[in-house]
C-alpha cells in the first residue's frame, strides 16, 4: 500500500467526500474497516484549524475508518515528529495541517475528472474544487494545482475533451471570484504531458487566474518520447507558469525514481524556469516503505539547493 504525504488542503478530502478521500489514501480496494489513516494537525487551539479536525473525526466516525490524530500544538519539531509516528504506525495515508500553507493539490480530480462521463463524478468534482478554492481563499493560499486529466480511469475522446474544457471554463470563473489562481499540472498521459497541449486550454479559457504547473519530470519523458526539446516546450508557457514541479523520471516510470537517478536535468530546467519568471518549486515525494526516506529528503535537497542559491 501506497501512502502519499499530502498537505495544505489535504482536510478538504476528509471534509468535502469519501471520493476525494479514497483517492487520497489510494485505498479503493480496501474496505473502509481496513483504512488507517493519520491526522497531523498544526494546533487545535485555532478555532479554524479545530473545526478542521473535528469534522475530519466526525467524517472518519461516519464512513467507518479508523483516524489517528496528533495534535502539534504550534511546534514544528513536534509536528514532524507526529509525522514519524504516524508513518511507523503504518497509516495508509498521511493527513497533514501544516504550520504554513503556501499550495494546495486537488488530487480528487484525478477520480472525479472534470471529463467524465458520469454526470455525476463531473459534479462532484466541480463541488469538490469549488470547496477546494473557499478553503485556499480562507487559508490565504494563491496558487492551487489541479491534475491536467480529462478522464483517468476511461478512455479520452472527443466528448471528455469537450466536457473538460466546458467545466475548467466554469474552475476558471470560480477561481476569479475567490482570487485564487488555479494551476494546470503536466500529466504522464497523452492529453496533458506538454506545456503546449496545456496552453491550449489556458488560451481556450482565457483567464488570467488559470496558468500552468508544470510537472518536470512529466515534461521530460513526453519530450524523450516525441524527440523534441523540452526547454522549448517549457518556453511555450512565458507568462503562464505558475511554479515547477520538480520530479525525476525515467522513460516510461514517471513515479518513485529516486531524485539523481533518472534522466531528468533539473539544473536546466530549474534556470529556464527562473528565466520564464517562476520563482516557486515544489518537489514530489512518494513514501512506500522505505526506510531510508529521509536520506532521500536530504539528498534531493543537497540537489536543488546549489542550483536555487545560484540563482537567488
Amino acid at each position: 500500500m501506497k501512502k502519499k504525504v499530502l498537505g495544505g488542503l489535504l482536510a478538504v478530502s476528509m471534509i468535502a467526500t469519501m471520493g476525494a478521500f479514497n483517492v487520497s489514501v489510494s485505498a479503493a480496494e480496501k474496505d473502509n474497516a481496513d483504512i488507517k489513516i493519520g491526522f497531523s494537525s498544526k494546533d487545535n487551539s485555532d478555532t479554524f484549524v479545530a473545526a478542521i479536525a473535528d469534522a475530519a473525526e466526525a467524517e472518519a466516525k461516519e464512513l467507518g475508518v479508523e483516524l489517528l490524530m496528533y495534535d502539534a500544538g504550534g511546534d514544528v519539531n513536534k509536528q514532524i515528529s507526529d509525522c514519524e509516528t504516524l508513518l511507523a504506525a503504518g497509516v495508509d495515508a498521511l493527513v497533514v495541517i501544516p504550520q504554513s500553507v503556501e499550495g494546495m493539490c486537488v488530487s480528487a480530480l484525478t477520480k472525479y475528472s472534470l471529463g467524465n462521463n458520469k454526470e455525476e463524478y463531473c459534479k462532484r468534482g466541480m463541488e469538490i474544487l469549488e470547496k477546494s478554492l473557499q478553503l485556499a481563499d480562507d487559508l490565504g493560499i494563491r496558487v492551487v494545482m489541479i491534475p491536467g486529466y480529462d478522464v483517468y480511469y476511461e478512455p479520452s475522446t472527443l466528448e471528455t475533451k469537450k466536457r473538460f474544457l466546458k467545466n475548467l471554463k466554469k474552475a476558471s470563473e470560480l477561481a476569479e471570484k475567490a482570487g485564487v489562481q488555479l494551476g494546470l499540472e503536466t500529466m504522464e498521459n497523452e492529453f496533458m504531458n506538454t506545456v503546449e497541449k496545456a496552453m491550449k486550454y489556458v488560451t481556450l479559457c482565457d483567464s488570467n487566474y488559470l496558468k500552468i504547473y508544470p510537472d518536470i519530470g512529466n515534461l521530460t519523458n513526453a519530450a524523450v518520447s516525441y524527440q523534441s526539446d523540452v526547454l522549448e516546450d517549457m518556453e511555450l508557457g512565458r507568462g503562464n507558469l505558475t511554479s515547477l514541479h520538480l520530479k525525476e523520471t525515467l522513460p516510461g516510470r514517471f513515479r518513485e525514481v529516486p531524485y539523481g537517478t533518472g534522466h531528468v536535468d533539473f539544473e536546466a530546467a530549474i534556470n529556464k524556469a527562473w528565466n520564464l519568471g517562476v520563482r516557486r518549486f515544489v518537489t514530489e515525494f512518494w513514501y512506500t516503505g522505505n526506510e531510508n526516506w529521509k536520506a532521500d529528503i536530504d539528498s534531493a535537497v543537497g540537489m536543488a539547493k546549489p542550483i536555487l542559491e545560484k540563482l537567488s
